[in-house]
């Protein structure tokens, strides 16, 4: 008897199973980083679980969450750059021929900032000459805030 024939028998007692047949060599699937990076962005999406993701591509929700770990931890390494908007210094008003009545009061002039960061309302200088250390544990601080 072969293997087709014990199959494709059925009876009361035992009903014929479905069996599938993989052809070709057997390896294992390769996925582009492309395609991973679409299904974990799909495994993000709101009302969607990992689970219900991995099952509708073949995967196991454990592959998926290591991608998404993968993912995770490559996106801590890269440093993130906001767009930067360079505005030039508002050019002197033309001064009037007379001299004004009484002199001008000299006020404290103001450095030109390296980093300027409006967060929210909070707006953060940190000036030329600032050390590595103190811009490293301000942008700390700011992570953590947000």
């Amino acid at each position: 008897m072969t293997i087709s024939e014990l199959t494709l028998k059925s009876s009361a007692a035992d009903p014929v199973r479905r069996y599938e047949v993989f052809t070709g060599a057997g390896r294992r699937r390769d996925w582009s980083a492309e395609d991973k990076a679409r299904l974990v962005a799909e495994s993000f999406e709101p009302d969607v679980t990992v689970s219900a993701v991995a099952r509708r591509h073949g995967l196991t929700p454990q592959q998926l969450f290591t991608w998404r770990r993968e993912a995770r931890k490559a996106s801590e390494m890269i440093p993130a750059f906001v767009p930067a908007v360079v505005a030039p210094e508002p050019a002197p008003a033309s001064e009037p021929s007379a001299p004004p009545s009484r002199p001008k009061r000299r006020g404290r002039q103001r450095r030109a900032a390296a980093i300027e960061v409006d967060v929210d309302g909070v707006r953060v200088t940190i000036e030329n000459g600032a050390s590595p250390a103190t811009i490293a544990a301000v942008l700390s601080a700011l992570k953590a805030g947000l």
